[in-house]
């Protein structure tokens, strides 16, 4: 899931509201479901980034991927 950069505004409105009078149920509410996507967002896009990882052993110029990541980049279609 991607967040788009209206949520992300409205969890920092949401965010400064509540700093300064309070929030409602209803946007704590809403507050919490942002902030679960965000976070959502930004771990799915980690997993990402760390699945296409190659670590290459810098004397020996060998791959030491390690065996967990080199099977999930196998499963998505990226090692052979």
């Amino acid at each position: 899931m991607t967040i788009t950069n209206e949520q992300v505004e409205r969890i920092n409105e949401l965010a400064r509201k509540k700093k300064a009078e309070g929030l409602s149920e209803a946007e704590l509410e809403e507050q919490a479901l942002l902030r679960r996507a965000y976070l959502d967002s930004v771990k799915a896009n980690f997993r990402s980034q760390v699945e296409t990882i190659k670590v290459i052993d810098e004397k020996t110029g060998e791959d030491v991927t390690p065996d967990k990541l080199k099977e999930i980049q196998r499963k998505n279609g990226m090692r052979d």
